[in-house]
Protein backbone atom coordinates (compact mmCIF):
# COMPACT_ATOMS: atom_id res chain seq x y z
CA UNK A 1 0.00 0.00 0.00
CA UNK A 2 1.36 3.52 -0.99
CA UNK A 3 2.27 5.80 1.44
CA UNK A 4 0.76 9.57 0.50
CA UNK A 5 2.57 12.28 0.11
CA UNK A 6 1.51 14.27 3.00
CA UNK A 7 2.06 11.32 5.31
CA UNK A 8 5.68 10.56 3.71
CA UNK A 9 7.25 13.71 5.35
CA UNK A 10 5.71 13.39 8.61
CA UNK A 11 6.37 8.96 8.78
CA UNK A 12 10.66 9.32 7.72
CA UNK A 13 11.07 12.71 9.43
CA UNK A 14 10.40 11.18 12.98
CA UNK A 15 13.73 10.34 14.90
CA UNK A 16 14.45 7.99 17.95
CA UNK A 17 14.42 11.28 19.97
CA UNK A 18 11.13 12.25 18.29
CA UNK A 19 9.61 9.05 19.37
CA UNK A 20 11.09 9.45 22.74
CA UNK A 21 9.32 12.77 22.98
CA UNK A 22 6.34 11.90 22.21
CA UNK A 23 6.25 8.24 24.48
CA UNK A 24 6.88 11.17 27.19
CA UNK A 25 4.19 13.36 26.30
CA UNK A 26 1.77 11.07 25.43
CA UNK A 27 2.02 9.36 29.27
CA UNK A 28 2.10 13.08 30.77
CA UNK A 29 1.44 16.40 28.81
CA UNK A 30 2.34 18.52 31.29
CA UNK A 31 5.97 17.98 31.46
CA UNK A 32 7.69 21.24 31.10
CA UNK A 33 10.31 21.30 28.17
CA UNK A 34 13.03 21.04 30.84
CA UNK A 35 11.64 18.07 32.00
CA UNK A 36 10.84 16.29 28.73
CA UNK A 37 14.71 17.32 27.53
CA UNK A 38 16.70 15.95 30.44
CA UNK A 39 15.14 12.47 29.82
CA UNK A 40 15.98 12.55 26.25
CA UNK A 41 19.16 13.73 27.05
CA UNK A 42 18.67 17.14 25.08
CA UNK A 43 19.21 20.65 25.77
CA UNK A 44 15.79 22.59 26.12
CA UNK A 45 15.88 24.89 23.08
CA UNK A 46 16.12 21.77 20.47
CA UNK A 47 13.66 20.01 22.36
CA UNK A 48 10.89 22.73 22.27
CA UNK A 49 11.82 23.80 18.71
CA UNK A 50 11.21 19.35 18.28
CA UNK A 51 7.83 19.56 19.75
CA UNK A 52 6.99 22.23 18.07
CA UNK A 53 7.44 20.58 14.73
CA UNK A 54 6.12 17.62 15.98
CA UNK A 55 2.47 20.09 16.58
CA UNK A 56 3.20 21.80 13.56
CA UNK A 57 3.12 18.54 11.50
CA UNK A 58 0.14 16.94 13.03
CA UNK A 59 1.87 14.59 15.05
CA UNK A 60 0.66 16.05 17.92
CA UNK A 61 -2.89 16.91 17.61
CA UNK A 62 -3.57 18.56 21.04
CA UNK A 63 -3.32 18.54 24.83
CA UNK A 64 -5.85 17.09 26.52
CA UNK A 65 -7.13 16.30 30.30
CA UNK A 66 -8.05 12.81 30.89
CA UNK A 67 -11.38 12.85 33.18
CA UNK A 68 -12.65 9.59 35.53
CA UNK A 69 -16.19 9.70 33.93
CA UNK A 70 -17.22 8.03 36.75
CA UNK A 71 -15.90 11.07 38.88
CA UNK A 72 -17.75 13.83 37.05
CA UNK A 73 -21.55 11.44 37.34
CA UNK A 74 -21.22 9.88 33.63
CA UNK A 75 -21.39 6.37 34.83
CA UNK A 76 -22.70 4.69 32.01
CA UNK A 77 -20.80 3.76 29.30
CA UNK A 78 -22.12 1.96 25.89
CA UNK A 79 -20.57 1.39 22.66
CA UNK A 80 -23.61 1.90 19.95
CA UNK A 81 -23.65 -0.51 16.63
CA UNK A 82 -25.68 1.26 14.21
CA UNK A 83 -26.40 0.26 10.40
CA UNK A 84 -27.67 2.70 8.13
CA UNK A 85 -31.03 2.51 6.15
CA UNK A 86 -29.02 3.14 2.70
CA UNK A 87 -25.58 3.14 2.15
CA UNK A 88 -25.31 6.51 0.10
CA UNK A 89 -23.57 9.40 0.57
CA UNK A 90 -26.57 11.38 1.70
CA UNK A 91 -27.32 9.06 3.91
CA UNK A 92 -24.19 8.51 5.70
CA UNK A 93 -23.34 12.71 5.49
CA UNK A 94 -26.78 13.14 7.15
CA UNK A 95 -25.98 10.59 10.31
CA UNK A 96 -22.59 11.86 10.87
CA UNK A 97 -23.81 15.12 11.30
CA UNK A 98 -26.63 14.19 13.02
CA UNK A 99 -24.24 12.64 15.86
CA UNK A 100 -21.15 14.81 15.69
CA UNK A 101 -23.57 17.24 17.75
CA UNK A 102 -24.12 14.87 20.56
CA UNK A 103 -21.86 15.57 23.55
CA UNK A 104 -22.99 11.66 24.94
CA UNK A 105 -21.27 10.53 21.38
CA UNK A 106 -17.73 10.60 22.82
CA UNK A 107 -16.69 8.39 19.88
CA UNK A 108 -17.07 7.44 16.62
CA UNK A 109 -15.92 5.16 14.12
CA UNK A 110 -16.95 3.92 10.58
CA UNK A 111 -17.20 0.05 10.61
CA UNK A 112 -16.92 -3.01 8.33
CA UNK A 113 -19.02 -5.75 8.78
CA UNK A 114 -22.53 -6.13 9.78
CA UNK A 115 -22.89 -2.61 11.32
CA UNK A 116 -21.79 0.70 9.83
CA UNK A 117 -20.93 2.77 12.50
CA UNK A 118 -19.69 2.59 16.30
CA UNK A 119 -20.70 4.91 18.93
CA UNK A 120 -18.85 5.62 22.08
CA UNK A 121 -21.25 7.37 24.68
CA UNK A 122 -21.33 7.92 28.41
CA UNK A 123 -24.72 9.17 30.09
CA UNK A 124 -25.18 9.14 33.85
CA UNK A 125 -27.28 6.36 33.92
CA UNK A 126 -29.73 4.19 32.05
CA UNK A 127 -32.37 6.35 32.39
CA UNK A 128 -30.45 9.40 30.87
CA UNK A 129 -29.01 6.74 27.86
CA UNK A 130 -32.96 5.26 27.31
CA UNK A 131 -34.16 8.95 26.78
CA UNK A 132 -30.89 9.86 24.47
CA UNK A 133 -31.26 6.82 22.72
CA UNK A 134 -35.34 7.70 21.86
CA UNK A 135 -35.36 10.90 21.87
CA UNK A 136 -31.90 11.84 20.29
CA UNK A 137 -30.17 9.44 18.85
CA UNK A 138 -33.36 7.85 17.14
CA UNK A 139 -34.28 11.38 15.60
CA UNK A 140 -30.93 11.34 13.61
CA UNK A 141 -31.51 10.61 10.08
CA UNK A 142 -30.65 7.14 8.20
CA UNK A 143 -30.54 5.14 10.83
CA UNK A 144 -31.57 1.50 10.07
CA UNK A 145 -30.62 -0.62 12.93
CA UNK A 146 -29.09 0.06 16.57
CA UNK A 147 -27.48 -2.36 19.12
CA UNK A 148 -26.45 -1.11 22.61
CA UNK A 149 -23.77 -3.16 24.29
CA UNK A 150 -23.33 -1.65 27.96
CA UNK A 151 -19.60 -1.33 29.40
CA UNK A 152 -19.27 -3.28 32.26
CA UNK A 153 -15.81 -3.17 33.60
CA UNK A 154 -12.94 -1.15 32.08
CA UNK A 155 -9.47 -3.77 31.21
CA UNK A 156 -7.80 -1.67 29.63
CA UNK A 157 -8.06 1.83 29.09
CA UNK A 158 -4.94 3.73 27.49
CA UNK A 159 -4.59 6.59 24.61
CA UNK A 160 -1.14 6.03 24.10
CA UNK A 161 0.10 5.27 20.65
CA UNK A 162 3.57 4.19 20.82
Amino acid sequence: MAIPEQDKSTLFALDEKDFQILRLLQDNAKLTVREVAARVHLSPTPTHERIKRLEQQGVIRQYVALLDNRKVNRKLMVLCLVSLKEHDKQTAHAFVSGITQFKEVVECYNIAGEYDFMLKIITENMETYHDFFINYLGEVKGIGKAQSVFIMDIIKDTHSVL
